[in-house]
């Protein structure tokens, strides 16, 4: 989960209110979101840098609190401190609005055509009269950082710009135009550059050098304009250094070009509904009209409030707790959610929920259903039990493995689902066809390159990382794997597979091998001539990843269902492995 580091002054003067740490921390869990951890800047530094020193005087104390990942508006301490004084009961949801001006007042973004090539969407607004001040003013930069690195997804989604616009002239445009026809002084920058020009420049920066592969190879890259040719933005990479914001700023417009528009919505109303309360007119937005070449054109933000109606028998059973409708709106209005009961129907009793534009993440019932939960107290819901539970058929036949295995003397263990492509082929001697592996599209580091396909490699690892324990080692895991899988939407399939290896002064093949006749024993599968489709029968495999003619597959009911035998020396060697071992590996799903 997101977790967004606050001042707890700061905090405790926006609530109105000072608390002690063991009260703040049961607010937070009555409200749903959890205080990770006291600190303050100096200890982060030190404990970033492993620098280890006597506590002291360190300066103000910081708050780390974790919030849902899908809460878009408790990305900062404004957000979290209205929502839990509203929680509290100090004051009501606020009700956000657009400025009431005509269309001949209002500002223009006109979109120009080839914008389709790279980033088709812009949505804008002005946050006209606000205030800031330097703890206002790094909140308000650290929003933005927060909603690129979530629900942006790294700036590839959305990108924000936000600008003085007291040094700007509309109407604006945004085009798409070569590289080599946009020149502009970039944010912190004295130097005018070309666009690019600004590509190899930044790639020696730390923090935008990473943002670079979104338009770098494009032949057209993204920029808005005012009326006077001066660049506000090159997004997603660097605004213009003519429109910085500053602590004097009083208007704000703010630009979020997009390649999906639900996001670009959403991240707009996040910034704005966060920080219109700053504004001369409260909760007061001033919105931008939006023109496309092709006649489209829409305003901007969208305030609207999302109605829904909810049945309370829903959200009554589905918490298990019987409530009146008008505890229910009660508790809903402490979550932001203003509720009253539905005219629409006699035969039911309906709630109708009004959404605020914050609350993004409220989609369907059961997201009230959540919220009327959270407020209401989960450790006030009485614990019950199922009438009856029967766990899935997989899932008795993998514990039934387990306890028979672990009675055979070995040691369960659970590995990584996610592994190096390295270790999922070259490391076993196999080359990859492209048919197996699911890879992830943007690992974080080398050890989380793709989902594993097999569990050889992370029991491999396991007695690499413990080759000095005491032999033999027998160890044994039951987990899924996935596999490229067509006939299935997301493309791929997960399987539940066992596998279990020997590790001593000798290979213990036969120990693997007798394991493998009792897994089918227990399994009520009966040993059966080659050519017999009734039971199961071992043939010989040829394995890159085992000894030449000292492995098996085993042949269940006609299907190879697993393989068997003596590691490949080279194998072993891989994962730094000074001593034989034997290995099988059985897909449990084929055997039922």
């Amino acid at each position: 989960m997101p977790t967004v580091t606050v001042g707890r002054d700061l905090l405790f003067a926006a609530l109105g209110e000072t608390y002690e740490k063991e009260e703040f921390e049961d607010l937070c869990f009555r409200f749903g979101i959890e205080l990770d951890e006291e600190t303050t800047l100096k200890a982060m530094m030190r404990k970033e840098k492993h620098i280890v020193e006597e506590a002291g005087d360190d300066g103000e104390i910081l708050y780390k609190i974790e919030v849902p990942a899908n809460r878009y508006d408790l990305l900062c301490l404004e957000g979290i401190a209205q929502a839990l004084r509203v929680f509290n009961g100090k004051e009501e949801t606020p009700t956000y609005r657009l400025a009431d001006i005509g269309k001949d007042k209002m500002l223009k973004m006109n979109v120009k055509s080839e914008t389709s090539k790279i980033r088709p969407y812009v949505v804008c607004a002005v946050l006209r009269g606000i205030t800031f001040d330097e703890a206002r003013f790094n909140s308000f930069i650290d929003l933005q950082d927060k909603l690129h690195q979530n629900i942006c997804r790294r700036r590839t989604l959305v990108a924000i710009g936000t600008h003085d616009l007291d040094t700007l002239q509309g109407p604006f445009t945004y085009e798409a135009l070569s590289p080599v026809d946009i020149n502009f002084v970039p944010l912190k920058q004295t130097k005018s550059f070309r666009g690019d020009e600004l590509m190899e420049f930044y790639k020696s920066d730390q923090q935008l050098t990473k943002f670079l592969h979104i338009i770098e190879n494009s032949p057209v890259f993204p920029v808005l304009y005012d009326s006077k040719r001066t660049v506000l933005s090159l997004p997603p990479i660097i605004n213009g250094a003519h429109s910085a914001i500053s602590l004097q700023t009083k208007n704000v417009f703010i630009e979020c070009t997009a390649t999906d528009l639900t996001k670009a919505k959403i991240v707009l109303n996040t910034m704005v509904t966060a920080f219109s309360e700053f504004c001369e007119r409260k909760f007061e937005i001033e919105p931008v009209e939006v023109t496309y070449d092709s006649g489209e054109s829409y305003i901007s933000p969208d305030l609207t409030v999302y109605d829904m109606e909810v049945p309370l028998s829903y959200i009554t059973a589905s918490i298990g707790v019987s409530l009146e409708v008008e505890k229910v709106t009660s508790l809903l209005n402490r979550m932001q959610l203003r509720a009253e009961r539905s005219e629409s129907s006699d035969s039911e009793c309906l709630l109708k929920v009004h959404v605020p534009p914050s609350r993004s993440d409220v989609l369907h019932p059961c997201d009230v259903m959540e919220d009327v939960a959270i407020a209401y107290g989960y450790d006030n819901i009485p614990t019950t039990k199922p009438a009856s539970i029967k766990p899935l058929p997989l899932n008795e036949i993998s514990d039934l493995l387990r306890v028979e295995i672990a009675m055979n003397t070995y040691t369960e263990v659970l590995t990584w689902i996610l592994c190096s492509h390295k270790e999922s082929f070259e490391m076993l001697n196999r080359k990859d066809d492209g048919k197996s592996a699911v890879k992830v599209g943007n690992p974080r580091g080398a050890d989380f390159e793709a989902v594993r396909s097999r569990l050889m490699p992370g029991i491999l690892k396991t007695v690499g990382s413990n080759k000095d324990h005491p032999k033999p080692i027998k160890i044994f895991e039951v987990g899924d794997v996935s596999l490229l899988d067509e006939t299935k939407d997301v493309g791929a399939s997960n399987r539940r597979h066992l596998a279990v290896l020997y590790c001593g002064a000798t290979s213990g093949f036969e120990l693997i091998h007798g394991l493998v006749d009792r897994i089918m024993e227990v399994m009520a599968i009966p040993y059966v001539p080659t050519g017999e489709d009734t039971g199961y029968h071992v043939k010989l495999s040829q394995e890159p990843e085992f000894l030449p003619k000292i492995q098996a597959s085993i042949v269940c009911k006609g299907k190879i269902v697993g393989h068997f035998g003596i590691v490949h020396p080279q194998v072993l060697d891989n994962f730094g492995i000074t001593d034989p071992c034997s290995f099988v590996e059985i897909n449990i799903e084929a055997l039922l």
